[in-house]
């Protein structure tokens, strides 16, 4: 499998999960959410650790894999693509995001089976990984740019995630309207 391909795979494998889980965010099957969630990440962490082999085979002056998938935005001679970039630091960040992060989906499964929008919940979670890969990957600022604002608004979402709890609720609000007590 080329470099590219495992790179697609590798960070949309957990979009493909949000989107199935968000399509279905009022399903109470947290056993099924939490089974296409972990497998999707499970999916991405295979696609790290065949990176990261593939770029720790190659010449130590050539170990970076470049992914430039189409032209983003082009005014002028300004031309912005949806590219990645694999090299030494971030394949190490890949294989921490992906394998943590399936760790974390795995344990989920059992955490959440008692709440009543388990799906809602993994699509988030997903999403919050998804965007963890961009920032990580992004081959330009854009790109980053996008990954960084998707986690900080996966973290708003998953920290007030029982906004109907007040108190947990509050810690969401909190987050997002910080106010010294001083």
């Amino acid at each position: 499998m080329s470099s590219s391909t495992l790179i697609l795979v590798l960070i949309l494998s957990p979009l493909i999960g949000a989107m199935f889980n968000g399509i279905r965010f009022r399903n109470q099957n947290g056993v099924l959410a939490g089974t296409v969630a972990s497998m999707a990440i499970v999916i991405s962490f295979l696609c790290s650790v065949t990176l990261f082999f593939k770029l720790a085979g190659l010449p130590e002056e050539a170990r970076i894999l470049k992914a430039d998938f189409f032209s983003w935005i082009a005014v002028g001679q300004l031309e912005v693509n949806a590219a990645f970039v694999v090299d030494q630091i971030s394949a190490i960040m890949i294989l921490v995001i992906t394998g943590v992060g399936s760790l974390i989906h795995i344990f989920s499964i059992g955490y959440m089976s008692h709440d009543e929008r388990p799906s809602k919940y993994f699509a988030y979670l997903n999403f919050f990984v998804f965007n963890m890969l961009l920032l990580v990957l992004g081959a330009n600022l854009l790109v980053m740019f996008v990954g960084w604002e998707g986690v900080g608004l996966c973290s708003y979402l998953l920290i007030g995630f029982w906004f109907k709890d007040k108190e947990k609720g509050r810690c969401g609000h909190e987050g997002l309207y910080y106010q010294p007590y001083w």
